[in-house]
């Protein structure tokens, strides 16, 4: 198991994820259809390359998200999250392409006891990810539900 008990997380604590993620086209097609998004700037590489700004497709921002969260659990809630509680502050300053890879940072930035769960401890994250050119593309804050090692 790779992620860490409520104990074991420390405010300003920092991971920098090793698994990184060369997304293919493949990705983003079958992600954009599955989740039912017809956005020409995902789907139509003709429709960008005339009409955009960026020329080719981008990578749908909620396959970046989940990627960026994704990567970051073996290393922090893996095995030890209760559930996930919530995403605030989600931004995407840089757009991602077919053939950009991914790597992940994460941070500790508060614990606090859970009021109404005396064996579980909240976390809130903040995860950057990177392209290969070290260029920021998403962050947003998440806040876990962690279990305890000890019971109360």
């Amino acid at each position: 198991m790779g992620g860490l008990y409520f104990e074991e997380f420390e405010v300003g604590q920092t991971f920098r994820h090793g698994i990184r993620r060369t997304i293919t086209e493949a990705d983003n097609v079958f992600f954009s259809t599955l989740t039912h998004n017809p956005a020409a700037l995902h789907l139509d590489e003709e429709y960008c390359r005339e009409h955009t700004e960026f020329g080719q497709r981008i990578v749908n921002s909620c396959l970046t998200l989940s990627l960026m969260v994704g990567i970051s659990v073996n290393d922090t809630t893996l095995g030890t999250a209760v559930a996930n509680l919530g995403w605030d502050e989600v931004r995407f300053p840089a757009p991602l392409f077919h053939g950009d890879t991914i790597r992940v940072e994460s941070e500790v930035l508060e614990l606090r006891e859970s009021r109404s769960r005396p064996d579980n401890g909240i976390v809130i994250f903040i995860h950057r990810a990177f392209n290969q050119n070290d260029k920021l593309v998403a962050i947003c804050r998440r806040t876990a539900l962690m279990l305890k090692r000890i019971s109360s």
